[in-house]
């Protein structure tokens, strides 16, 4: 399929073919007729993402700040790389369209042949498919065109500006900034018995604002035509959509407000407020959150939890659906703010076009009507290299978010590793971008086609958290070899179906447990290989908190118990020699609680962990104590190593290695018969059920 993809570090834009996403649970796959360019929002992205790297930090002084507080916690190289990685990353652009459903996932409430309108940044993308989550769909009344309809987006961010500004009848209002959004703006009040001012510094948009019903629209002299209309008492409400750095659009509303009256923020300007003007009239201040209540909320927009109506009447999906209706009743008319015209495929020609002295307002883009067809979901991206990589041996990569790209596949090729045969993500721009980047023969949406496809022999999953065990279950009967990274299961119930698939297959299996093959680890493991008494054992982590907001704490991750504690469960259990027999937990309940966990071993070794989320991100991440007969070894990080003995104590420094390569090449040996599996079933089952019971 066509979709149009931004690099955000180099500002190159193109139209490329990539795999149609899939659908999950909760999801419709949408085929799409038309979308509209939001010219003020997304050529504000457009020109970010041709800016410089300072111009960009200059932008976005948020994220720097980000940046700089992973810098004092992990250090310059690796965030580095992560940045860089984020930066490579392709966009999508787009955030509004129409179109047909014609696949529905379970649970989405629509049915194929649905003709709807969708929103999202991300998901209602510029693309002839998209996957878009229920909340963030709507239907199409029968009398509203595809091309109305694509404006659903736009129209309820400013339905929810109005809403925010709370109007009643009678009401003098201005709107401040007479884009698509000030335009659709302008006729919502007029739908609610306002008196509308419209404002814009461009004369031919004022003159459009009357034309779609505002009393008064002006391109000068605001100040005073607003005092000649409400007999020098001010506007009642004063709507800001404009869209500049400036900060004068905020500070003008305050001058022409009346006392006591409302500034409501809908676009992107500079808000370097003049103090005076807001104390001396106590004016209200509001800001507009985009669609509406759900907006830049996970669990409303992904994961389909609606607000209940009684205690939030207007979300962003019904904010949609009101526009929609306004539209059908012909009180709004969007049809008319359209200027230009594009196919898909010339896409990067609209965009061309905004940076052109041609004025324009609303741009669409039209879809072939093939696109009915059915999608494909791989894709090609390296025509010779497919041929290459079509013998038994070749790898594929589900999942490859950071960690992938900027751990896990250099350790395979670090490894020794051979053919990259496909790469799987649930998005087709991330697909076919790593494909691209990384050398992938091809660009795939849909798991199962590498589990059928008898070339691919090697799988490494790197998915989120709550996929891993059913993605692993699915490959091992498909007779893959299985690269799963930790953890191996969220719970008990899907641990046991693992296990039911691992033991009924003869490839390997084995989880990214790497710390047990670190330099280090083999080093303490040598150490104490002839002993004849029980270990005593401290591992310290100094996790730090991860944002409440963060995939981690949601069904997604699982927690960070499971997501990370099983790391060092199995570092204790490999320097010990045999599996946890019995564990215990301290700690405060919560989404992001510290840990205190005790652990007793088959042979007798007790352990304890200290995982804590409060502190200070200048210590070290790791810190290992190992008590045995006759010696002490103390790990910091896997960057240095004390061994105490004899009364002496040693100390050597290296470059942090986590064993990550090390893993990776013994998996790959043991994929080729060469080898044993890098970690026995049975330690992996026990090790992971010692951290479901920790959790």
């Amino acid at each position: 399929m066509k979709q149009i993809e931004q690099n955000y570090r180099s500002g190159v834009l193109r139209v490329i073919d990539a795999p149609a996403p899939r659908v999950g649970a909760g999801r419709v796959l949408v085929a799409t007729s038309t979308s509209l360019i939001s010219a003020g929002t997304e050529k504000q992205i457009v020109d970010l993402a041709k800016s410089s790297l300072a111009g960009k930090a200059i932008a976005r002084p948020d994220l720097v700040r980000q940046v700089m507080r992973k810098v004092r916690a992990e250090g310059l190289a690796p965030v580095a790389r992560k940045v860089f990685a984020k930066l490579d990353t392709p966009i999508p652009l787009g955030y509004s369209l129409a179109g047909t459903v014609i696949e529905a996932g379970d649970g989405s409430g629509f049915s194929i042949g649905d003709r709807v309108a969708c929103a999202g940044a991300g998901t209602a993308n510029h693309a002839e498919y998209n996957a878009v989550p229920k909340n963030l769909c709507v239907r199409v009344p029968s009398n509203v065109s595809d091309d109305a309809a694509a404006f659903v987006t736009l129209g309820a961010i400013a339905l929810q500006g109005v809403r925010v500004a709370a109007p009643t009848l009678g009401e003098t209002v201005v709107v401040s900034g007479l884009g698509l959004i000030g335009l659709l703006t302008v006729q919502l009040l007029k739908a609610n018995g306002c008196v509308v001012i419209g404002f814009d510094p461009n004369p031919r948009r004022a003159e459009l604002a009357r034309e779609m019903g505002a009393d008064i629209a002006i391109s000068t002299d605001l100040a005073s035509i607003v005092a000649q209309a409400t007999a020098g008492n001010g506007a009642d409400a004063v709507i800001v959509t404009a869209s500049t750095k400036s900060n004068v659009p905020a500070n003008e509303a305050a001058e022409i407000s009346r006392m006591k009256g409302r500034v409501v923020i809908v676009g992107m300007v500079g808000m370097a407020l003049d103090r005076e003007p807001f104390y001396k009239r106590e004016l209200d201040l509001r800001l507009s959150m985009s669609y509406g209540p759900g907006r830049y909320d996970p669990a409303y927009e992904q994961q389909g939890h609606d607000y209940p109506l009684p205690y939030v009447r207007w979300t962003e999906q019904r904010n949609m659906e009101a526009f929609l209706r306004l539209v059908a009743e012909g009180r709004v008319t969007p049809d008319r703010l359209i200027t230009h015209r594009f196919p898909i495929a010339d896409a990067t020609d609209a965009y061309a076009l905004m940076e052109t002295s041609e004025p324009y307002l609303a741009i669409m883009l039209d879809y072939p009507e093939d696109t009915r067809k059915p999608p494909e979901r791989a894709i090609s991206v390296f025509e010779t290299t497919r041929g290459q990589t079509a013998q038994a041996g070749a790898t594929a990569f589900i999942g490859f978010g950071n960690y992938a790209r900027s751990v896990l596949l250099p350790a395979y090729r670090a490894a020794g590793g051979g053919s990259l045969d496909a790469v799987v993500t649930s998005t087709s721009i991330s697909a076919y971008g790593a494909a691209e980047k990384f050398g992938f023969a091809r660009a795939v949406t849909d798991p199962g086609t590498v589990f059928a496809d008898s070339a691919i022999s090697d799988i490494f999953i790197a998915t989120r958290h709550d996929s891993h065990a059913a993605l692993a279950v699915q490959a091992l009967e498909a007779g893959k070899n299985v690269f799963l990274e930790k953890p191996l299961a969220l719970n008990d119930e899907q641990l046991d179906r693992v296990e039911v698939a691992a033991r009924a297959s003869s490839s390997v299996l084995t989880v990214g447990f790497n710390r047990r093959f670190a330099p280090m680890t083999i080093e303490a493991q040598a150490l104490f290989a002839d002993r004849q008494a029980p270990l005593v054992m401290n591992y310290r982590i100094n996790a730090g908190p991860i944002p409440r907001e963060s995939w981690v704490h949601s069904n997604e991750g699982g927690g960070r118990i499971v997501g990370e504690v099983c790391h060092f469960v199995d570092f204790l259990s490999a320097v010990a020699g045999s599996p946890p027999m019995e564990v215990a937990r301290f700690c405060p309940r919560g989404p992001d609680a510290s840990l205190v966990a005790v652990l007793r071993f088959a042979d007798g070794s007790v352990a304890t962990i200290t995982y804590a989320t409060v502190g200070d991100a200048s210590l070290a991440k790791e810190r290992i104590e190992i008590f045995g007969p006759g010696a002490i070894v103390v790990i910091d990080d896997f960057s240095s190593i004390e061994i105490s003995r004899n009364g002496k104590t040693k100390r050597r420094r290296a470059r942090q290695d986590k064993g990550q390569v090390e893993l990776v090449k013994r998996f790959l040996a043991a994929a080729r018969g060469a080898a044993p599996a890098p970690i026995d079933l049975d330690t992996l089952l026990s090790v992971s059920r010692a951290t479901i019971a920790l959790a």
